[in-house]
């Protein structure tokens, strides 16, 4: 009976699964977070980012989209309304130069944020 080829790597796998060196690692028997469900296409970006914690390293555009999913929590430390609708224009002014012009990184298209959306939340949150 002829013998079964075994490449260099299987070999290698083989011989580590023998010794037990895939044993209990880390999210064994843990489904593969990222891989489906996700609207974002840029969803490996955001999750090593925030497994990494990494900050203020960000390209312009990713940089931006962070500063748009942490701002109800920045509004939120504000207490007056003028406050929280400079904030908001100040990063729609970014958003609209981001646009205008090249930014490094990755393209990620980027939508202004509505003051007035962003103001009402801001105050239902306070209600709360």
């Amino acid at each position: 009976m002829a013998e079964r080829y075994e490449s260099w790597v299987d070999r290698q796998v083989r011989e580590a699964i023998e010794r037990g060196e895939f044993d209990n690692l880390p999210g064994a028997g843990k489904p593969i977070t990222g891989l489906n469900g996700r609207q974002d296409e840029n969803w490996w970006i955001r999750q090593k980012l925030e497994k990494e914690d990494i900050r203020g390293a960000l390209p312009t555009s990713l940089s931006l989209r962070k500063e748009i999913e942490e701002l109800p929590d920045r509004l939120d430390e504000e207490r007056d309304e003028r406050n929280v609708r400079e904030l908001v224009a100040d990063l729609n002014t970014r958003i609209r130069d981001a646009v205008a012009r090249r930014v490094e990184g990755p393209v990620v298209f980027i939508k202004t944020v509505d003051v007035e959306t962003a103001v009402e939340g801001w105050r239902e949150r306070r209600r709360s």
